[in-house]
């Protein structure tokens, strides 16, 4: 029993030292936004596996919480053998001070026992802290060679190996099965007769939890202050826009930040809240000619409530555009990132499907703004955006954008660059819909919901022995369907790649 103790002990905390040493990596947001963004460093494929980062960060935890567990337990069984199981011939070797101490005086009155018991309060109540465990009750033989193990009289003078009885055709004629006291104890071991000169000598093992978490943990570190820094100075706020159905969109300009189609950014509001910040994708992403920036905020919760009566004051104006001589005195904002997201690869495949619902259309709202400055300097040459909504209201968020890449790409010949499908999904007020100025989507809003199947179906058949990016962003009901499609094999030869939208 005490042996399978220490093996499960020191198995898990194997375990442990692996994990720990692997859950800040995915958090560390500007390596994996570089990881993403850089072609030469990564493979898409690569790129791909980033999407997985959270679940990466939280599968770690949970390893660490549940062999975190086990190690306990293992040492809870160790401290009691070590306490039943006292030998004089080995003191060394014990970690108790004499037979039938109290484990409990083993746990809080050493260095080790009293770190372990501080640290599963820690991971008790952080839940993905890593954990020491009870280091230094184990400890390891350093002079094998004098005594192998086995030997338990140890002798002053050192003699040759000499072979076992047995292995030869004739016995050894000076082996005596039985040696006196005085003599040296031969013993067999591997077919050699081995014969010790000196007590054992025992050191307990060097600490190696922090070999594996520190590297980790400066970089995590070291990113956080650069962060930090980066994010120091406050935006400027340039305009805020009132949309139908409860959104608000922010535009900001900031000196020397770039950002790329599809990511997003964590904005911090004092005035709101000092401790909490939320993540919100880039909607309009700057360029060589215009450095302004911008988000779309759905009103939900008591942040984005606050932040929107600091913004407009509670004004009832649908739109909301000031000139910056007119600009009111605005909160403080401040921003973190930009940050990668599984969006920016829907540009660097041939063919993309990008399929959003409701808010979830902001990841590709800044694909379209990107497209509608210049959609050539692009591997893309096909893309299809399905877009679903319960309010017909919604689609006035990004309804002139729409139009004006529709109309832009008909005036350059390429009408079938980009496939336009709305998707009402309930038709309360559907009397409201038409607008003239929105002619073109209008004939391409559909009532219900899509069916999958066949849209899979169709784009395999009209890009033949492709691969098509699929991305979404909405719910996980969608999502699940789109994944499993994606996996399905078609009898046209396209392959599917999915992608889901996710804050890291």
């Amino acid at each position: 029993m005490l042996g399978l103790g220490l093996c499960i002990s020191r198995a898990s905390a194997s375990v442990l030292n692996l994990n720990c040493s692997l859950v800040l990596l995915p958090m560390c947001r500007i390596l994996l936004a570089f990881l993403r963004g850089s072609q030469k460093v990564a493979s898409r494929k690569t790129r791909r596996l980033l999407d997985k980062s959270k679940t990466f960060h939280v599968t770690c935890g949970v390893t660490i919480c549940a062999f975190s567990v086990l190690h306990v337990a293992a040492h809870l069984v160790n401290v009691l053998n070590f306490s039943v199981n006292y030998t004089e011939e080995f003191l060394a070797l014990n970690a108790a001070n004499y037979r039938g101490e109290d484990p409990r005086k083993l746990l809080f009155t050493t260095v080790p026992g009293l770190t372990g018991v501080l640290m599963v309060l820690v991971l008790f109540l952080m839940c993905t802290a890593s954990t020491y465990a009870i280091r230094g009750v184990l400890k390891y033989q350093i002079n094998l060679e004098e005594h192998p193990p086995g030997c338990f009289h140890p002798n002053t003078t050192l003699q040759d190996d000499i072979p076992a009885p047995g292995i030869l055709e004739e016995p050894f004629p000076e082996y005596t099965p039985e040696p006196s006291p005085a003599e040296p104890e031969p013993f067999v071991q591997n077919n050699v007769v081995r014969i010790c000169t000196e007590e054992p000598k025992f050191q307990s093992h060097f600490p190696e939890t922090w070999l594996w978490i520190s590297g980790p943990l400066c970089l995590y570190c070291a990113e956080r202050l650069y962060r930090y820094i980066r994010s120091y100075k406050p935006v400027t706020i340039t305009s805020v826009i009132s949309h139908p159905s409860n959104v608000l969109e922010l535009r900001m300009r900031k000196e020397n930040f770039k950002a790329r189609p599809g990511q997003y950014i964590i904005l911090h509001c004092p005035r709101v809240s000092a401790l909490e910040s939320h993540p919100f994708t880039l909607t309009m992403c700057p360029t060589d000619t215009k450095a302004t920036f911008g988000v779309h905020l759905k009103i939900v919760g008591d942040w984005t409530e606050r932040f929107r009566d600091l913004l407009l004051l509670h004004s009832n104006q649908d739109t909301e555009i000031l000139p910056n001589f007119q600009q009111r005195n605005y909160p403080k904002l401040y921003i973190d990132g930009p940050f990668g997201s599984p969006s920016e690869e829907s540009l660097n495949y041939e063919v993309s499907l990008c399929v959003a619902g409701g808010i979830g259309v902001t990841p590709f709202a800044s694909i379209l703004n990107t497209l509608l400055d210049d959609w050539q300097c692009y591997k893309l040459r096909r893309l299809y955006f399905i877009w679903v909504c319960r309010e017909i209201q919604s689609f006035r968020w990004f309804a002139d954008l729409l139009c004006m890449l529709h109309n832009k790409l008909w005036q350059e010949n390429r009408p079938d660059y980009i496939n336009i499908q709305l998707y009402l999904s309930q038709t309360d007020g559907i009397q409201k819909i038409i607008d003239e100025k929105y002619q073109v989507l209008n004939s391409r809003l559909l009532i219900g919901r899509p069916r999958w199947k066949l849209l899979f179906d169709e784009i395999a058949k009209c890009n033949r022995q492709k691969t098509v990016g699929v991305f979404c962003c909405g719910p996980n009901e969608i999502s699940k369907v789109l994944h499993k499609l994606s996996n399905s094999s078609n009898s046209y030869g396209t392959r599917f790649e999915y992608n889901k939208e996710s804050f890291s």
